[in-house]
């Protein structure tokens, strides 16, 4: 059978990209989260922020060095797999879908329990049915159409944060919380331990998923050079707005001692800083955030399925590497996601939320490694304090960080991960019929690209690699 050679439409601008990205983020869980955060930090919710964005910041340099020389929508799943070793990659890419598959799940799970709230006598599952329905159909039809609708929700529900922070100020006027923005107690105060903060850090860290995964559109990109800017870009753009949005919220609230829930304080802060008609409208805002967020999550899973179809490490290869002729997205792959967001019909948000953040922190440490993997030990660039600055120390630090988020992921997340990449290491060996065949021979044999030049791995066929031309070349300061 003739390989499928229809291929991914580059449509995407910087923009649209960005927007997906902050889409993927979801910038108003900030509110959600607010009263958990402000009780594990003493009341420094924005300074936990601050500290997340500058974690985030050196695996965000990493993803950005690695999309340049590796312009594929693989993701962290690409960049082990040719820098290190094809079955590693493979393990990456297998743990890392247990957080990109299971969070279009939690948006429909969210999505089934908004929907419980205001209609109580419709079943949940028609909700979750029809949601994923929609969200599936849309992914499926085309990808600059999910970007379209994607930024036209992210537009409507930073402008509902735009107004909290306009009613915030006007309530400070009035004498509510601080009184004033201009004081330094939602950074700092008596009785504030920098474990608190650190403990803080850890949670609000893994809403700045979503600067990884837009990775999975560098093959969508009308100019894959933009990727790493995009990176950059939806990692600060995001943190502002967290940053801003938690100050405003620290300081109209010190403490949480007036929300009656404190697990999800959203609807009480829009209610106590502009009524039940904000209330209303601010928590339309949230709901657009999680459809977007559904969006972006089920676009990038689906990439990362794609890509390792087309690998063949995936099965069946030929449909998980299958691109629809007309519409020009991963059909089968967007078809599988849906149906797994189906089973949000019947678990609980806690259940699944614990699950979510191993893959992610997988991801973000084999990213770094394979900064160090490639330009250190394949390029031999480490002869300049420049090197060894941007390809050793950054890298290392990024992978430090991320190291100190393993030493506070939850217990229960760490059983599920554990479990999850016992069975892709079963599988694995399924594949290679008990490790001893090459898992690059399973890619198709004809590039489905003509960019694809073939990659470096040991082992690997080189069907997957887009290995940017003069990759070896020095990046440009904005990376370095």
């Amino acid at each position: 059978m003739a390989q499928q050679r229809s291929t991914l439409k580059r449509s995407l601008g910087l923009w649209a990209i960005v927007g997906l990205g902050l889409g993927y983020m979801t910038p108003t869980v900030v509110f959600d989260t607010f009263g958990i955060v402000s009780i594990q930090t003493d009341g420094v919710v924005p300074l936990a922020y601050l500290v997340a964005m500058v974690v985030m910041g050196f695996t965000a340099i990493s993803y950005g060095k690695m999309v340049r020389v590796f312009p594929s929508a693989g993701s962290s799943y690409t960049y082990t797999r040719e820098t290190m070793h094809p079955g590693l990659g493979f393990l990456v890419g297998w743990s890392a879908l247990l957080d990109y598959l299971l969070l279009p799940m939690v948006n429909a799970l969210i999505i089934r329990i908004y929907m419980e709230a205001m209609v109580p006598d419709v079943p949940g599952w028609i909700w979750v049915v029809l949601y994923v329905a929609v969200i599936t159909g849309i992914n499926l039809w085309s990808m600059n159409s999910t970007a379209k609708l994607n930024s036209f929700l992210v537009v409507f529900e930073v402008t509902m944060i735009v107004v909290f922070i306009v009613l915030a100020t006007v309530r400070l006027s009035q004498g509510m919380g601080q009184g004033t923005i201009f004081t330094l107690q939602p950074l700092f105060h008596h009785g504030v331990e920098p474990v608190a903060v650190l403990t803080g850090a850890t949670v609000v860290c893994f809403s700045f998923i979503g600067f990884d995964a837009i990775t999975m559109y560098t093959e969508e990109a009308k100019d894959q050079k933009t990727m790493p800017r995009a990176i950059l870009l939806t990692l600060v753009i995001g943190g502002a707005i967290f940053f801003i949005a938690g100050w405003f919220g620290q300081s109209v609230f010190p403490n949480v001692d007036n929300f009656k829930v404190t697990d999800d304080t959203l609807p009480e802060m829009a209610l106590y800083v502009g009524g039940q008609i904000f209330q209303i409208v601010f928590v339309a805002g949230a709901f657009a955030a999680t459809v977007a967020s559904g969006l972006a999550s089920h676009a990038s899973v689906s990439r990362l399925l794609f890509v390792m179809g087309r690998n063949g490490v995936m099965r069946p290869q030929r449909l998980f590497s299958y691109i629809h002729p007309r519409f020009h997205t991963p059909a089968f792959a967007v078809v599988v996601v849906g149906a797994v967001s189906l089973l949000a019909i019947t678990p609980s948000l806690e259940l699944i939320s614990s699950m979510i953040n191993f893959g992610a922190l997988v991801a973000f440490t084999f990213v770094n490694l394979s900064v160090i993997a490639y330009f250190v030990f394949r390029q031999k660039r480490y002869k300049t304090v420049k090197d060894v600055l941007s390809y050793i120390v950054l890298p290392l630090t990024g992978a430090g960080l991320t190291s100190v988020l393993w030493a506070f992921l939850h217990a229960d997340a760490l059983i599920a991960g554990g479990v999850w990449l016992a069975v892709g290491i079963v599988y694995l060996a399924f594949l290679t019929k008990g490790f001893r065949r090459k898992i690059g021979d399973f890619a198709l044999e004809e590039a489905p690209d003509a960019d694809y030049d073939g990659g470096p791995s040991d082992g690997g066929s080189g069907s997957d690699t887009l290995l940017a031309k003069g990759a070896a070349e020095p990046e440009p300061d904005l990376i370095s």
